[in-house]
């Protein structure tokens, strides 16, 4: 079964919203601090938002102000409120379940044995 499952992504406008979604299993929400990443075209998988069990985030510098993680305990999933998108946002966006990237920024903020979803594509275009 697949352990995390996003949904959520889609075609916007700049300044747009939208609101990803990931469904993650008990065991792996439970256990595991939660995280957005993305991967665009021809580059490599950054973090763009990270949060851990007792509430602490980290967020890019690039999306401060305009994204929001959050996480529902009840329903095992964690989102990621997008606003005020630009087309630089545009990329595939991955849930990620595993330890928390303290201190890291951009590539590479990942464990060898994080947990991935199959990610979803958000595109900014008008």
């Amino acid at each position: 079964q697949v352990q995390l499952v996003e949904s959520g992504g889609g075609l916007v406008q700049p300044g747009g919203s939208l609101r990803l979604s990931c469904a993650a299993s008990g065991s792996i929400f439970s256990s595991n601090a939660l995280g957005w990443y993305r991967q665009a075209p021809g580059k490599q998988r950054e973090l763009v938002a990270a949060i851990r069990s007792g509430g602490s985030t980290i967020y890019a510098d690039s999306v401060k102000g305009r994204f929001t993680i959050s996480r529902d305990n009840a329903k095992n999933t964690v989102y990621l409120q997008m606003n005020s998108l630009k087309p630089e946002d545009t990329a595939v966006y991955y849930c990620n379940a595993g330890r928390f990237p303290a201190g890291c920024s951009g590539y590479g903020c990942y464990f060898p044995y994080d947990y991935w979803g199959q990610g979803t594509q958000v595109t900014v275009s008008s």
